[in-house]
């Protein structure tokens, strides 16, 4: 019996300490989805909270995850300073776009192309906060909408708005009539009177 009075005891202090250790953890906030238009800039927006001060020691990585599954490249490190990718896809495309004291540990990445499309992670250890969520964003970028879509939707705006002017014409119109029908009907059972 007494064996299990230990072994509860245990298992219940291991299960504090493990919500201590994720309550002191970091986490990392980012925006779920994003969309951008091919060929332009777009901020990849990641911010952290930690039990923890902001100690010199923060770091943070950003990687990329490409829609085919291929593998994780990296796109950009923070330790002190920020360092720009020297090789790869993201080579002097992504610029720190973050603040460390407001815990914002953004990027920009320039010049959005197709083959952008993918998972971004952002993951931070802020000394001795190392372990945390890692945040994730999916980026899509889509074709800029041309000439002739632009067209169309004016065309169906434009025509939606019309259709509603017709409509509400009508409805004033009818109901004038029915007011005007109504006063003769009265001024006709006034006069019979």
């Amino acid at each position: 019996m007494r064996g299990r009075t230990w072994l509860g005891a245990a298992l219940v202090l291991g299960a504090q300490l493990r919500a201590l250790w994720l309550a002191a953890a970091v986490e990392v906030h980012t925006a779920k989805e994003v969309v951008a238009v091919n060929g332009t800039n777009q901020r990849l927006k990641c911010t952290f909270s930690s039990s923890s001060p902001v100690s010199p020691q923060l770091s943070v990585s950003w990687n990329f995850q490409p829609e085919d599954l291929s593998a994780h490249e990296p796109v950009f490190y923070y330790l002190k300073e920020p360092y720009e990718p020297p090789s790869g896809r993201f080579k002097a495309r992504v610029t720190w776009d973050g603040n460390i004291e407001r815990n914002d540990v953004s990027i920009m990445v320039w010049n959005l192309q197709p083959s952008d499309n993918g998972t971004f992670t952002c993951q931070v250890a802020n000394w001795p906060d190392v372990y945390g969520t890692i945040g994730e964003v999916r980026l899509r970028v889509v074709q800029r909408v041309n000439i002739s879509e632009i067209h169309f939707l004016a065309v169906a705006i434009g025509s939606a708005s019309v259709l509603m002017i017709l409509v509400v014409t009508a409805v004033i119109i009818c109901r004038q009539r029915r007011r005007k029908a109504r006063d003769r009907r009265l001024e006709a059972a006034d006069t019979e009177r």
